[in-house]
């Protein structure tokens, strides 16, 4: 079936990012995760390198069929450049997806490369790297794990 791409900028990578992760390994047997640079996103909290090295950690259990480089540019350019057969994506609500459907019916006319949408599980639509990074900054606490644990820990160390 040929290799799949994941791009994001995963700052923080969470559950939710796991989730489609795991079912795209499921679905093409392998896959690579894109840590890109979104320039209509602040910087975050973590670098590109810390991003990727929190995503192998986080990955591990799925051993060679996950693969995780840094790019930058376009996606479809990233895509292209390791033959990537298609562009994961997900979407967790209305107003995400129609967003996504723009993008890749734009990144199917520019490069001929699909895009599937996948969708995480309900226990994990919710989950935002955007909420997860203000819990940190503000030293909330959270009562159910919305990352995995190394995230946590990373984002505990950036706290203090």
């Amino acid at each position: 079936m040929g290799v799949a791409f994941y791009p994001g900028s995963f700052d923080p990578f969470h559950l939710g990012h796991l989730d489609i992760v795991e079912q795209a390994v499921g679905m093409f047997g392998e896959l690579v995760i894109g840590v890109m640079h979104n320039p209509a996103k602040p910087s975050g909290m973590f670098t590109a390198d810390e991003r990727a090295d929190l995503i192998r950690q986080s990955t591990t259990h799925l051993g060679k069929a996950v693969c995780v480089e840094k790019f930058s540019g376009l996606t479809v350019d990233a895509a292209a450049s390791i033959k990537a057969s298609f562009i994961v994506k997900s979407a967790r609500t209305g107003a995400d997806f129609e967003i996504e459907q723009q993008m890749a019916q734009t990144n199917r006319a520019a490069s001929g490369i699909n895009t599937v949408v996948l969708f995480s599980s309900p226990e994990h639509q919710f989950i935002s790297s955007t909420y997860i990074r203000q819990f940190a900054q503000q030293g909330g606490a959270m009562r159910t794990p919305l990352a995995p644990s190394c995230v946590i820990e990373a984002l505990a160390k950036k706290k203090s």
